[in-house]
């Protein structure tokens, strides 16, 4: 696994393992650059350690997914509903493949934690440990529709509403 300077893989209190800052990173600064393999929806790989990337800008693949198993320290950022990174993506011109990377969304300090929002889909939603004061219960995106979609069974960790069906499709 490359080394990326300026941050640490440690055991978190949040989840197994975490990234912490050695040094300070800026608000809208890049903090790592992600390092991986892609995989299509078609082909069978584990998934724990994978960005599912948008390719609203990948030529001739529109509404696909595309999942970029993570193989550096940007594995092991763990979750929050209040992070301090959000992941962006987009085609590198240069080699014709996605790419992906962590943008700090405020300055964080050394020794600081990272975290970006996972955000899953409903149907896989898992729950929270993050300990934010507007942690929703589930790793799970707020979107109305995506909130209706949590397994029973796990609702009950929610600790934000679900919308009634009616307002869902407004």
């Amino acid at each position: 696994m490359p080394i990326v300077s300026g941050l640490r893989v440690v055991r978190s209190a949040v989840h197994g393992y975490g990234v912490v800052a050695e040094r300070r990173f800026a608000r809208g600064e890049v903090v790592i650059r992600a390092e991986g393999f892609i995989y299509t929806e078609d082909e069978t790989f584990d998934d724990t350690y994978a960005l599912v990337l948008p390719t609203d800008d990948l030529p001739g693949m529109p509404g696909e997914l595309i999942f970029y198993d993570l193989v550096d320290q940007s594995r092991w950022i763990n979750h929050s509903c209040e992070p301090n990174t959000e992941v962006e993506s987009a085609l590198d011109p240069e080699t014709g493949r996605p790419a992906a990377w962590w943008v700090a969304l405020r300055d964080i300090e050394p020794g600081e934690e990272l975290f970006y929002d996972y955000a899953f889909v409903g149907s896989v939603a898992e729950p929270c440990g993050c300990g934010a004061a507007a942690c929703r219960g589930l790793i799970v995106d707020p979107d109305p529709a995506e909130l209706a979609a949590v397994p029973r069974r796990l609702r009950k960790h929610l600790r934000i509403p679900v919308p009634p069906a009616d307002e869902r499709a407004a």
